[in-house]
């Protein structure tokens, strides 16, 4: 029977984003919270496989206690369990911190077949924490996987490249991380958000885990991106195309 562990991050809403006209600094004051869409990927995916294979899946998620909300809608995406490794230092970690921690929730026993991860989270999309779990556990890693199918104690993979797709397998155990046009992830019924409820959730910190990693990078600031337009107008003819081409060259946009 196949055991899927899911991970997945809990992360600020982009649609609440607001920005400060003059710093360009982020107003995250009255910003939602939500899983990360390519997390929902992920979730899905360890689903889809369960429906065909039967086993179990766990949900795993690493947060402050403040994202407690999360557990109620992962488990009505559908996984049997949820592990909330949980403590208010939990927050704002690296990736190898969060990588560190999972795989130290991970030891402790929570048993898997397969781990999957979304190719990146929707706030730092770091694309990290995948591979280095899957290194600190010493398990193989596939990455940007478009397709996965699991048999005989394995799993073959399409991987989606920049020039083309690249079939690989693997021998579980193994960690996959998937990209969002895998699977269309399922909106939860009624029924299923009220039985997320009755799902176990067990809450884990940092006694369990050992110290948390000191972090290798240190995040300065976040600014949001900019763009300034000239807002020059061309016009159609010979000598507007003309004009065109010699604005282009510049400012050394083509040459």
């Amino acid at each position: 029977m196949l055991k899927t562990i899911a991970c997945f991050k809990w992360v600020i809403d982009d649609a609440d984003i607001r920005v400060d006209a003059s710093s360009k600094r982020l107003i995250l004051d009255r910003a939602g919270y939500k899983i990360s869409a390519y997390d929902r990927n992920a979730i899905e995916e360890a689903v889809r496989l369960q429906e065909l294979h039967g086993g179990t899946v766990s949900a795993l998620t690493l947060a402050p206690p403040t994202a407690k909300p999360c557990l109620k809608d992962a488990l009505s995406r559908g996984p049997d369990a949820a592990y909330f490794v949980n403590d208010p230092s939990f927050e704002g970690l690296t990736p190898g911190q969060t990588a560190a921690l999972l795989a130290a929730a991970i030891k402790t026993g929570i048993e898997y077949d397969l781990i999957i991860c979304g190719e990146g989270s929707g706030d730092l999309y770091a694309q990290q924490v995948g591979p280095t779990l899957a290194e600190m556990l010493g398990i193989p890693c596939v990455t940007f996987v478009n397709r996965l199918s699991v048999a005989d104690g394995g799993i073959t993979a399409d991987r989606k490249l920049e020039d083309g797709i690249e079939t690989v397998s693997a021998k579980l155990p193994a960690l996959v991380t998937i990209l969002p046009d895998i699977n269309v992830p399922r909106i939860p019924t009624l029924k299923q958000v009220l039985g997320a409820a009755k799902k176990p959730v067990h809450n884990m910190g940092p006694a369990a885990l050992g110290p948390v990693p000191g972090a290798a990078i240190e995040t300065a600031g976040v600014l949001a991106a900019t763009m300034d337009r000239k807002r020059i107008r061309f016009s159609v003819d010979a000598d507007g195309i003309k004009a065109a081409v010699a604005a282009l060259l510049k400012e050394g946009v083509i040459a």
